[in-house]
């Protein structure tokens, strides 16, 4: 049986061959931003570009995120029990859920594609924590292999879609470091960082489809077998899959197409594959919130916010593509209609990961302004929901959908240094990274 242990931070640290004392980081507090109102408590850095923070050490991120301690105390040895941010069990109907495509983020060697999440750990200091009212969620875009070429990236046009999914199977070799699994084992890596982000106070989930043809299961002594909703030892090993990740410390889950569960609106569904019935998907929610013995677990829908009654008795807290932020005055009045609805509400979108281009830095800044304060009061806030690029924007030939479904290196010499280089947007991207952070500095203290 696998043992966890209990510090996944320090065992991360000796599996770069570093000692676990950890020092002040002079680079993140010459780059530190803060919250306006309360004490300066909430910090994070930013006028950044992404690869200043990708081609850091381990345990310069460590350093980093220690050195961003809300309370103010600088802890020589990370601590061995990190509790996730408390915001009661309804946390995922205020949240701000950012999303970060751990893929395109991570460690790729010419044709190879490895160590997502230590590139999520490396980016942990440059994510806002979370304010006083509402929590930030970063939601991963892969955490289970992909079918269509896992740990491998192509040209720029060639398939390699993050949405078809491998299910006992483990988890994906584009994001963990099994170069290092005899020393910390995945599930390790996992909690390592999820412990790093609950002690920047942040919340954390994971992607997750639920269209049967874009799952399969895997077998160590046969082919894979497609994904069956009516066969009931696969809809057990959905949950079990699921709750696995929870006991590794996320606490939400963003399912693709849920809109569509049970054959709502299925003229507009673009999945592959039959969908589980409503009850179904009840049953396994609660199953996965029953099994890990948490409650707090958030469940957002992609699109499902047309009936919002529907997706409340569905188990879910929060669904997509309601509302976008271009109407500041729409998002306040939709804000104070809702405010009695405490378990479930549509979220304010500044992009999706179906996004292809089009949206300025300016409206982009509009959209999260909104997001960030069109209410009256700040418990009564809708969740949000943004992209990688909404905080660190993308070179202009990409964009968060063409990252979804392609896998390209953008290096121009096969390393990952230059990957990270020239993935994202340069002197532009961090003015509007600073930008950004001016938002939030002004709404963590609400």
């Amino acid at each position: 049986m696998f043992i966890m242990n209990n510090n996944c931070v320090n065992k991360l640290l000796k599996s770069q061959d570093k000692n676990t004392k950890l020092y002040t980081d002079t680079w993140t507090k010459d780059r530190t931003y803060y919250s306006i109102g309360c004490y300066n408590s909430k910090k994070w850095v930013a006028n950044i570009v992404p690869s200043e923070l990708l081609q850091r050490e381990i345990k310069q991120a460590v350093e980093s995120i220690v050195t961003l301690s809300e309370s103010n105390i600088f802890y020589q040895n990370f601590p061995d029990v990190i509790d996730t941010p408390n915001y009661g069990d309804n946390w995922g109907r205020l949240a701000n859920y950012i999303e970060l495509n751990n893929r395109a983020i991570a460690q790729m060697d010419y044709d190879r594609t490895c160590c997502g999440i230590l590139s999520c750990i490396k980016l942990l200091p440059a994510i806002p924590p979370s304010a006083k009212s509402w929590a930030n969620c970063i939601i991963i875009s892969q955490i289970f292999p992909n079918i269509f070429g896992d740990s491998y990236n192509k040209g720029a046009f060639e398939e390699n879609s993050i949405y078809g999914i491998k299910l006992n199977a483990g988890y994906s070799d584009n994001i963990i470091s099994y170069k290092i699994a005899d020393k910390i084992s995945p599930e390790e890596q996992l909690r390592a960082f999820n412990d790093l982000a609950h002690f920047r106070g942040i919340k954390t989930g994971f992607r997750t489809v639920v269209s049967a043809d874009q799952i399969k299961i895997s077998y160590p002594d046969k082919e894979d077998e497609s994904f069956n909703w009516s066969n009931d030892s696969h809809v057990e090993l959905y949950i079990n899959e699921s709750v696995k990740l929870m006991n590794l410390g996320f606490e939400a889950m963003f399912i693709d197409s849920a809109k569509h569960i049970g054959g709502y609106d299925c003229e507009h569904y673009t999945g592959v594959g039959s969908l589980p019935e409503y009850n179904q998907m009840q049953y396994i929610l609660h199953e996965i919130r029953a099994r890990s013995g948490k409650t707090t677990i958030s469940f957002a829908g992609e699109k499902s916010s047309d009936d919002f009654e529907r997706y409340r008795l569905m188990g879910l807290n929060a669904g997509t593509d309601f509302i976008t932020g271009d109407d500041f005055n729409a998002v306040k009045e939709l804000s104070e209609r809702l405010k009695y609805n405490r378990v479930y509400a549509p979220g304010v979108e500044i992009e999706n990961d179906n996004y292809e281009g089009g949206i300025s830095y300016e409206q982009r800044l509009n959209r999260i302004n909104t997001a960030l304060f069109a209410f009256y009061q700040a418990s009564d806030k809708l969740p949000s929901f943004m992209q990688t690029n909404d905080i660190f924007p993308l070179r202009y030939d990409t964009n968060t959908h063409h990252i979804m479904m392609t896998n390209p290196s953008y290096s121009q010499d096969g390393t990952p240094e230059s990957h990270w280089e020239n993935l994202f947007a340069k002197d532009d991207g961090r003015f509007y990274n600073h930008k950004v952070a001016e938002l939030f500095a002004h709404a963590l203290c609400l």
